[in-house]
């Protein structure tokens, strides 16, 4: 089944609410980096509220990052996002190892640790936006959840999760965001509230074989729920050599001079899926021709 994320409203619009199933986008980061189980948790939560977040974004060109640094064993997690659903994402130590938590979960709050989620929206203006806030436990979802609350204003509930085959491939992952609006009634308030009281993980949802209709319907299901788009979402990188030349250039002649010295092709890897980017001695003096030419020095 192809990954796809819901956009929907509840109880008249006083509710917004997105959904995701992204269980093939996170088995293929998983497999772009080699993450570990621990370390495909987390950074697969991340790409999921990354893609939700992404289609938040109003314009075509507008780009989300998020990026999570913690004094965890995982060390960060970096994901963008665009406004058509594609995202991609790395955890800055993909290997990382754990013992369950003392409720034989994947311990992704203690991979992560203490530290800063920060959310950059570049939306074509001069300054790109950047909020930041605590991480609240680590999880994910509780720390965008938070985010959206202070630095948004928004009242949000974030769920997310990934479940594991026994092999450490991906069975599925997935998620929500539900937003209050501003002018949402008290008895809607509360009749949220708990709704989202009753319901089990997104894991144990995921488990049960639940769709993105399934668990908004869980959620909002007596709230007049409307579903208005469904959106195809991937982990695609744009990467290319190109843009990989354009980085070497910009490290300077004297670093280029010193890779053509060495007499080896070098080899450069993308961070965002890991793709390799042979360059020949050849290919690095054209290359330092071209940064004389634009003045880099």
């Amino acid at each position: 089944m192809n990954d796809y994320i819901i956009r929907a409203t509840a109880a008249d619009s006083q509710i917004r609410a997105f959904a995701v199933t992204s269980g093939a986008l996170v088995e293929e980061a998983r497999k772009a980096h080699n993450t570990s189980p621990i370390a495909t948790a987390a950074l697969g939560r991340l790409l999921s509220a990354g893609s939700m977040m992404g289609v938040m974004l109003k314009g075509d060109k507008d780009i989300l990052t998020l990026q999570i640094k913690g004094d965890g064993p995982i060390q960060g997690i970096t994901v963008t996002a665009d406004a058509k659903g594609r995202v991609k994402g790395y955890a800055y130590n993909p290997g990382v190892m754990l013992p369950p938590s003392p409720q034989g979960k994947l311990d992704v709050g203690r991979a992560v640790g203490a530290g800063i989620l920060t959310v950059i929206k570049d939306l074509g203006l001069k300054e790109p936006y950047v909020g930041q806030t605590s991480l609240q436990t680590g999880e994910i979802g509780d720390d965008i959840t938070y985010y959206f609350a202070a630095s948004e204003q928004v009242p949000s509930s974030v769920g997310l999760g990934v479940y594991m085959e026994k092999n450490n491939t991906v069975k599925s992952a997935g998620g929500f965001i539900i937003q209050l609006m501003p002018f949402a009634k008290e008895e809607i308030i509360n009749k949220l509230e708990e709704n989202l009281r009753g319901i089990s993980s997104v894991t144990s949802m995921l488990n049960e074989g639940c769709t993105p209709e399934m668990m908004l319907d869980k959620i909002l299901g007596n709230c007049n729920l409307e579903i208005h788009e469904k959106i195809p979402t991937q982990f695609y990188c744009n990467c290319d050599k190109e843009r990989v030349e354009k980085a070497i250039i910009s490290i300077g002649k004297q670093e280029i001079n010193e890779m053509i010295e060495e007499n080896e092709p070098i080899e450069v890897n993308c961070h965002f899926c890991n793709r390799k980017y042979i360059f020949t001695v050849e290919e690095l003096r054209r290359i330092k021709e071209q940064s004389h030419e634009t003045g880099i020095h």
